[in-house]
């Protein structure tokens, strides 16, 4: 496994980064994490509707080709892509999503902070608060984009959009529930945390 510290990056830059990564790996390549963060940005996914998008202001809007639908990016988000083989890992989408998932809950659970996901809408939430958001691509058996665990950042571009396609989902991130630490410190954990799960 190979970690990529990338700190703040461009999206639609990084986003072609992965899609060509993606597109020349062979099965000899090693799967990737890539730990970042973006400048303020909006993407929808595949299926994303613009309707979703309510008052966004100047903030740009990238259509990306990940699962899911609108969110939002900015620092002090930790985004991780996941530019793995998942067929050589004997992964399904599902699991992948899962193993994510738990990760962001078990990394929350050291700071002290009860998460959980839901069958049927994929992500971590905190008392019914959006936390960790995942968005996915599935190509030639390799996934790319990732996960997003909000930190300490600006909420409120979230209040112009209906998160994820739900006009009544709120955010939450680990400094409003009272935890201080470093948004590299926590990639850090979370890239332990991941790694740690797949080789188990």
């Amino acid at each position: 496994m190979i970690i990529r510290n990338l700190g703040l990056q461009d999206y639609t830059n990084t986003w072609q980064s992965m899609q060509r990564y993606t597109q020349e790996r062979t099965c000899d390549c090693h799967d990737q994490l890539w730990v970042v963060q973006h400048p303020p940005v909006y993407t929808l996914g595949l299926n994303g509707k613009r309707e979703h998008l309510l008052n966004i202001g100047n903030i740009p809007v990238i259509q990306s080709d990940r699962g899911g639908q609108v969110t939002y990016h900015a620092p002090g988000q930790l985004v991780i892509y996941t530019l793995f083989d998942i067929k050589r890992l004997q992964l399904n989408i599902r699991e992948l999503v899962t193993l994510l998932e738990h990760a962001m809950i078990s990394i929350l659970a050291e700071q002290g902070i009860l998460a959980n996901a839901k069958i049927d809408a994929p992500g971590v939430y905190v008392e019914g608060k959006k936390i960790g958001s995942i968005g996915l691509r599935i190509k030639n058996n390799c996934s790319y984009h990732g996960l997003s665990l909000n930190n300490d950042m600006d909420l409120h571009p979230f209040n112009h959009i209906n998160t994820c396609g739900y006009s009544d989902l709120k955010v939450t991130q680990l400094s409003d529930l009272g935890v201080n630490i470093s948004t590299d410190q926590l990639g850090n954990s979370l890239v332990r945390t991941i790694t740690t799960i797949l080789s188990t």
